[in-house]
């Protein structure tokens, strides 16, 4: 069982109580402030409970013995999930992304500290090349996360999506291996 403990945070394979409580976050609970930061790409269709518990079954590693998803526990509750799903697997190359959607737990460095933690675990269990994430102007919080952990404006797709009515410009970040080994202390292998 994989479990990242942080000052602040503990990200560890899900049980299937954190499944449920991933559900309530992401279908039934009324207010869904995460919702005004999540990229606006494609609209997020609604899924019954097992169809959700299948989703995470069929999706949960990215290679051998390395999950795509981690739940984010702060205070011994799950609060969120990192992720990560492959742009293309023969380049090396992986999406990465993070949602916490107990909002009680915004602007006190929990999304910096789990991302970063991600981040670090995927290159250590990975031979990975790249990691990167896709986000929008709109979603200032995610690109300062993004910077914190070394990754770098790569491409910004100008008014490439629409919000309420109003255009904003698609950001890519990443990191290759050798940046996050300079920041991170570690030797090339």
């Amino acid at each position: 069982m994989i479990e990242i403990k942080g000052e602040k945070t503990i990200l560890r394979e899900p049980y299937k109580e954190d499944i449920d409580v991933l559900y309530y976050w992401q279908f039934e609970e009324e207010e869904q402030a995460s919702r005004d930061w999540n990229g606006p790409y494609i609209p997020e269709q609604h899924a019954t409970k097992e169809e959700f518990y299948e989703s995470w079954e069929q999706q949960y590693y990215i290679m051998e013995g390395v999950p795509s998803s981690l739940v984010i526990e702060i205070d011994d509750t799950v609060v969120g999930a990192v992720g990560s799903y492959w742009v293309d697997p023969n380049t090396d190359w992986l999406e990465t992304g993070i949602v916490i959607y107990d909002k009680h737990y915004w602007n006190g460095g929990y999304g910096s500290e789990a991302y970063q933690h991600w981040i670090d675990y995927l290159f250590e269990a990975t031979g990975l090349h790249r990691l990167g994430l896709s986000t929008w102007s709109g979603n200032s919080r995610m690109i300062h996360v993004g910077e914190k952990v070394g990754m770098l404006e790569e491409a910004r797709v100008r008014e490439a999506r629409k919000v309420d009515g109003e255009f904003f410009d698609a950001v890519k970040m990443g990191i290759m291996r050798s940046e996050w080994q300079k920041t991170r202390g570690k030797s090339p292998s």
